[in-house]
């Protein structure tokens, strides 16, 4: 395994919607393996495809607390909402590509997905609280979707000048 480059805005690449992939083999299980171990020396809870230069649609998840907890790394490919819930939830969100800047989104507390697990199989599952938060921001990024597009442009802006502030400072 090896660590990838994590990119970070304004690159172009997260703003890009990522391709479907035909099926998962060996160089897409080793990319799994390369993000899962990216995230967790990042440390984060989610990384996608595109957020490592790849415009496929990857992502990896992993939302136990690994001080405490057995690790529980979800990796898939060709993700996809198939249900939202209802009830919604406002979780303070952050982002590997938007290092050091969080705001709170809103979205549904109860999801399922549907993807292409490691081993080629097709496999659905529910998810709801962070899993279901850290899932959904993952398939925005395979659409170019990044969590402060959920925002109000005035809190966007914001959020972006204090970025541009920091990374002009460090």
């Amino acid at each position: 395994m090896s660590l990838l480059p994590i990119l970070t805005i304004p690159d172009t690449r997260l703003k890009q919607t990522c391709t479907p992939l035909t099926g998962v083999d060996g160089r897409v299980a080793q990319l799994m393996d390369d993000m899962l171990e990216t995230m967790y020396k990042a440390p984060g809870i989610g990384l996608a495809a595109p957020q490592v230069g790849v415009l496929e649609r990857i992502i990896v998840v992993d939302v136990t607390d690994h001080k405490t907890e057995t690790p529980a790394p979800l990796a898939m490919a060709n993700p996809e909402l198939v249900w939202s819930g209802d009830e919604m939830q406002v979780v303070q969100e952050g982002c590997l590509s938007i290092p050091e800047i969080y705001a709170d989104v809103t979205r549904p507390r109860q999801i399922r997905v549907r993807y292409v697990d490691r081993n080629g199989e097709v496999q659905e599952m529910d998810a709801e609280g962070l899993l279901s938060t850290c899932i959904q921001h993952e398939i925005d990024h395979l659409n170019g979707v990044l969590f402060i597009d959920h925002l109000s442009s005035l809190k966007r802006n914001m959020l972006l000048r204090k970025y541009n502030k920091q990374r002009k400072a460090g």
